[in-house]
C-alpha cells in the first residue's frame, strides 16, 4: 500500500474519498532512556535511545492507519501527518492521519 504525506501520487487518479483514518502509538521510556538522555542534555548531543522509540511509535502508528485503510478496501493513503504529544511524564503519543 502507498502511503504518502503529499496529497496525490504521481501517475495515479483518486477514484474514491474513502474518509480519513488513523494510527495511534503510546511509547514509555525507561530509566536507562531517561538517564542517558539527561546525560546528553549535559554533555549535548543527540538521544539515540528516544530517537529509535519516536522511530518505533511512528511505525506502529502507520501500521494502524495501513489496517484502518485496508479494512476501508483503500488501497493508498494520501495527505499523513503525524502529531507527537507527552501525555505523562515519559509517555509520548504518536497519531498518524491521512484519507
Amino acid at each position: 500500500m502507498v502511503i504518502t504525506t503529499t496529497d496525490a501520487i504521481e501517475g495515479r487518479e483518486i477514484e474514491e474519498y474513502l474518509g480519513i483514518v488513523s494510527g495511534e502509538a503510546m511509547m514509555g521510556a525507561n530509566i536507562v532512556k531517561d538517564f542517558t538522555a539527561g546525560i546528553r542534555n549535559i554533555i549535548g548531543g543527540r538521544s539515540g535511545q528516544y530517537e529509535e522509540t519516536i522511530k518505533e511509535g511512528r511505525m506502529e502508528a502507520v501500521k494502524d492507519l495501513e489496517k484502518e485503510a485496508r479494512e476501508k478496501d483503500a488501497d493508498a493513503v494520501i495527505g499523513v501527518s503525524f502529531d507527537y504529544e507527552e501525555m505523562a511524564e515519559g509517555m509520548l503519543w504518536i497519531n498518524a492521519t491521512g484519507t
